[in-house]
Formats: C-alpha cells, structure tokens, sequence
C-alpha cells in the first residue's frame, strides 16, 4: 500500500498563497487517481481537487475553481496543489488521497473512492 505525507501547510494572510505538497512512498502513483480533501472543524470532509492518471484531467470544487491548480510529478512521486487568493473558509486540513484501483471511472468527489489517505497538514487563512 502506498504511504501519502502532506507538507506545505501553515499560516497565511486572505489573499495569499500555499503550497500544498503529497509525496508517496511504498509504490508509483503513476497510475493512481490522486485527490486532495480538507475538513474544517465540526464539518464534514469535503473534495477539494482531483487529478486523474490517465489523462491527467483537473477537476475542482467550485468553492476553490480558479484559485487552486492540482498537479502532479510522476518522477517524484508526488501531487501538489497550490493555492492562491486564499479566504478565511479555506481553512481547514487539508488531506492527500488515493485511488490505487487504476479505474478509468472514478466517483473522485465521493471520499470512499479513495483507498489510501495521508495525515493531512493544516492551513490556517487570518483575515
């Protein structure tokens, strides 16, 4: 099973940026769909950004459209996801995941499509 580790996270005005970072360990996600998700407290988790393997199509939430890009590095093993013009209801942890089935169809808003999840890192937006 792969091994997923968030970086990147921390404090930050509105209006500034993030990177967000997900390195893998244990196998290639090169042929992985890979999401990012984030939880706010007392909330559920929600879907942030996707990326498939394939294609590597982007899909987004439309609360982060046009303000995050997810992209990925299948030579360093990893997915980034930065994150511009950040608001106070960005704030959340952020969690990496994975979908190591290989499915060409992937339901990437709905977190149990997911199989493998990092510990998630926190990012924290002061108005």
């Amino acid at each position: 099973q792969v091994q997923l580790v968030e970086s990147g996270g921390g404090l930050v005005q509105a209006g500034g940026s993030l990177r967000l970072s997900c390195t893998a360990s244990g196998r290639t996600i090169t042929r992985y769909t890979m999401g990012w998700f984030r939880q706010a407290p007392g909330k559920e988790r929600e879907f942030v950004a996707a990326i498939m393997w394939r294609d590597e199509n982007t899909y987004y939430a439309d609360s982060v459209k046009g303000r995050f890009t997810i992209s990925r590095d299948n030579a360093k093993n990893t997915v980034n996801l930065q994150m511009n013009s950040l608001k106070p209801e960005d704030t959340a942890v952020y969690y990496c995941a994975a979908d190591s089935t290989g499915r060409l169809r992937v339901v990437i808003f709905d977190p149990r499509a997911y199989d493998s999840w990092g510990q998630g890192t926190q990012v924290t937006v002061s108005s």
